[in-house]
């Protein structure tokens, strides 16, 4: 059992796709009980640090350790992760009760503490009231508040979110950045969150990992790896050097 709150290590990952030529080497950790914004380029290994992560990816050499405890080779299941995408993963045909319900039993067979722990994880995200809808019933926001109800239900310490929140407007960005983090502060989660937005880290994250050509060039306090004087040089690269605006707290 992986006790919360549970560090997260990449140690001297190695991967590479099929039809790439490079090897990426991840070697990086990610702190037990706060939010990390992970930053880069497009193509620069991101969303499959995730994936190895979670277990979608299994890597060539080097090992994932959960609070100390090597799951290199554990199966997705197994491992003590939820995850939330941009397309939110919810299930058209059924309602926003069942969509969270999965989170506790897979066949949605539940018991009384179950089912209200399905209610309670609804109105800790601000939809009680809303289990009959579909999800086309609901706005962009509501389906992924659906999905990070799930992830309460499931009540695993660590949580990867894959640019969950990058196809909603700023101001409703903005709200559910500030649900993850109520979400992740109260339940003692490690959430490691990629994303295209400074912002959101400037937002949510008290650290930084920044990635490129699959490698992790820096990571530190979000206040450091984001600030204009003590930025690495890539990170200004990336961000654009007339953009000290974006380092500002």
């Amino acid at each position: 059992m992986i006790e919360r709150p549970a560090g997260v290590q990449c140690r001297a990952l190695e991967f590479s796709y099929a039809q790439a030529s490079e090897t990426m080497r991840l070697d990086g950790s990610f702190a037990a009980g706060e939010v990390t914004a992970v930053l880069g380029p497009s193509g620069s290994g991101k969303s499959t640090l995730l994936n190895l992560i979670a277990g979608f990816a299994s890597p060539l050499a080097g090992q994932v350790l959960f609070g100390g405890i090597d799951m290199t080779g554990a199966p997705v299941g197994d491992r003590p992760v939820s995850m939330v995408f941009q397309e939110n993963n919810l299930f058209a045909h059924l309602s926003v009760y069942q969509n969270v319900a999965l989170g506790v039993s897979p066949n949605l067979a539940l018991g009384q503490a179950d089912r209200a722990r399905v209610e309670e994880a609804l109105t800790s995200v601000g939809l009680a009231g809303y289990g009959s809808r579909r999800p086309a019933q609901l706005s962009g926001g509501e389906r992924q508040r659906v999905a990070l109800a799930r992830v309460v239900v499931r009540q695993r310490p660590v949580l990867l979110l894959d640019e969950a929140f990058s196809s909603l407007g700023p101001a409703l960005r903005g709200d559910m950045l500030d649900l993850l983090r109520k979400i992740q502060r109260e339940r003692g989660m490690t959430a490691i969150m990629v994303t295209h937005f400074p912002d959101d880290a400037l937002r949510a994250a008290s650290r930084v990992m920044f990635i490129e050509s699959g490698t992790i060039i820096a990571a530190g306090p979000t206040a450091e790896i984001l600030d204009a004087e003590t930025a690495p040089s890539r990170v200004r690269d990336y961000l654009g050097a007339n953009r000290s605006d974006r380092f500002e707290n």
